[in-house]
């Protein structure tokens, strides 16, 4: 629900119609989010709207088709102040399709496509860090002032922060994923399916004797 709260938020300021929210949320939050897809952005705002949290009022216009402008109501203003008083845990479960690829290597036993997964991900990760880094430099002063939020600035450090942070992975992984665990690794896969083999066998042979002794 984070993004139906940052609208609740934009909208506690002022009432606002669709593409105002969604320039005032690309500014707020700068690139490094992503951006708000408009269609996204529509379809929280009804959902918002069903729950009694913002109400819309249409407004015509001269040129344009009518637009739409929402506001706060007082219960969407109670649940703002609900979801701020909260602490934000970690979603359960870490997804990541690096974690996946490093489990297949490990998984075939093969450390040199592990050693290839871990080299590209870390020159990915050493380039997001420049970009982020080049990003930083554009907020310098004297510049642009859409650059100069400091929310923006601490995007920019938290999305460097966990590329370090992923780096540190990556020097994990090489250390705990030496050769040699990988071929205990393949060596435990191999005994495994080999017990397997012989369990299905022996019920083979079991099942051939009880159709000889009928």
């Amino acid at each position: 629900m984070a993004l139906h709260h940052a609208v609740l938020a934009l909208l506690a300021v002022k009432p606002a119609h669709g593409y105002e929210l969604k320039g005032s949320f690309d500014e707020a939050v700068g690139d490094q989010w992503g951006g708000l897809n408009i269609g996204h952005l529509y379809q929280l705002l009804e959902r918002l709207s069903r729950d009694g949290l913002i109400e819309s009022e249409r407004q015509a216009q001269t040129v344009k088709p009518d637009r739409l402008v929402h506001r706060l109501t007082p219960a969407g203003r109670d649940e703002l102040r609900r979801w701020l008083a909260e602490p934000s845990p970690r979603t359960r479960g870490y997804r990541d399709d690096f974690f996946l690829k490093v489990m297949a290597a490990a998984q075939m036993g093969d450390a040199a496509a592990l050693r290839q997964v871990l080299s590209r991900q870390r020159a990915h990760l050493l380039r997001e860090l420049r970009s982020l880094a080049d990003a930083r430099g554009d907020l310098a002063p004297g510049l642009p002032p859409a650059g100069s939020s400091p929310v923006v600035d601490l995007l920019l450090t938290a999305a460097e922060l966990h590329a370090r942070a992923d780096l540190g992975v990556v020097d994990a992984a090489e250390q705990g994923l030496r050769p040699e665990i990988l071929e205990a690794l393949q060596g435990a896969g191999a005994s495994q399916q080999a017990g397997e083999g012989r369990a299905e066998g022996g019920g083979a042979t079991a099942g051939a004797g009880l159709l000889g002794e009928g």
